[in-house]
């Protein structure tokens, strides 16, 4: 081993976390010019940093902030996201099972099939929680990153489910065009105003509670609830058409325009789950601005091996490799890196890698 080769550790505060380039365990060893390149990573519960033993360079994680920042973030966040999801919950059980059983005592069709309707919510909203539930679950060995990617999973089947649905909707209701069948509006607009009131109250809850917004996982319950309450918005428009004018062709048409406005959104939330799980570059960060930022640094001569990816709802990752010039202090390099990233794009689970002019590893495949 080269004289020169020196051990630097770079611990930073929190939670360890591995490179997420190999599933969370960041173990590789490359070939190098004159020089023998190992990363060593070892890990335990509880373990509160990283010890790396390099030729010649730095390598740091970053974590600090994401025990007490991000951390307290999340479970604040999930606490707000459960108390929505299950007062939604909630109440959606109670609307379906009345209407199940008003159905079967007034041998109403219209009543069971809502109640049935009601039946694909309280499956999505129940999913949307235990989801929730999974994510909080600790990592282990076996899984590095925990269960945080179970609520982008969850999402993408309620969007898949909404899809399902809409079509569905579509495709009675272009059936029904040619010959629309009588419908009694009167009962029809009583259930839709029934499910309309459980549905905002749904909405609303996961709206006060939750954060719609930023959470696909919630987002993608609170699209279900509001589909719902359009499909009832729109029914009880029709019951009005029906009853005033006689058209009952305002049935179908208005469940077609409804079900666009529910697969536009299904497709949205498809769209953004399925680039989380390809690890995609997180909306709203520039790949390139990020590498240009860290091009100013003083010292720096290259940044590759560059990966920005979502580990779930909230919570960016970013890894890189950055070559500094000769006699260039690599701790200094590295921290001033950690806050740029932190600081300027509001990523604070870091994995920085410092080289030296002298290090050669072969070329990086992804």
């Amino acid at each position: 081993m080269d004289k020169r080769t020196e051990r630097l550790t770079a611990v930073q505060s929190g939670d360890a976390a591995q490179d997420p380039r190999s599933d969370g365990a960041h173990g590789q060893s490359e070939s190098l010019t004159g020089n023998a390149h190992e990363h060593s990573h070892g890990r335990s519960p509880g373990h509160g940093g990283h010890a790396h033993s390099h030729g010649a360079h730095a390598h740091g994680h970053d974590h600090h902030g994401h025990q007490h920042g991000i951390g307290d973030h999340h479970h604040h966040g999930r606490e707000g996201d459960r108390r929505g999801l299950t007062i939604a919950l909630a109440i959606t059980a109670c609307i379906m099972l009345l209407e199940f059983v008003g159905g079967l005592l007034t041998d109403s069709l219209a009543l069971l099939s809502d109640s049935g309707h009601m039946l694909s919510d309280t499956s999505a909203l129940a999913l949307s929680l235990a989801a929730l539930w999974f994510a909080a679950r600790p990592a282990s060995a076996k899984r590095t990153y925990g269960f945080h990617r179970f609520e982008i999973l969850a999402a993408l089947f309620n969007g898949v489910a909404l899809f399902v649905i809409a079509g569905f909707i579509v495709y009675e209701a272009v059936g029904r065009m040619a010959s629309p069948p009588e419908v009694s509006g009167g009962p029809m607009m009583a259930i839709a105003a029934v499910g309309l009131i459980a549905n905002l109250a749904s909405a609303w809850a996961l709206t006060r509670q939750g954060d719609v917004a930023n959470n696909v996982n919630m987002r993608s319950a609170y699209l279900h609830v509001l589909g719902d309450a359009l499909g009832s918005v729109g029914a009880i428009a029709a019951g009005i058409l029906m009853m005033a004018f006689g058209w009952y062709i305002a049935d179908p048409i208005i469940s077609i325009l409804v079900s666009v406005l529910i697969l536009r959104s299904a497709w949205l939330v498809i769209s953004q789950t399925v680039h989380v799980l390809m690890e995609g570059t997180p909306a709203g960060i520039d790949h390139e601005e990020v590498k240009s930022a860290l091009l100013t640094l003083d010292g720096v001569r290259d940044v590759h091996d560059l990966h920005i990816w979502t580990i779930t709802s909230g919570l960016d990752s970013f890894s890189c490799h950055i070559r500094v010039e000769e006699g260039v202090q690599c701790q200094d390099v590295l921290q001033r890196a950690i806050s740029l990233i932190e600081e300027r794009f509001g990523i604070t689970h870091t994995t920085i890698q410092v080289e030296s002019g002298a290090i050669r590893h072969r070329e990086i495949q992804v």
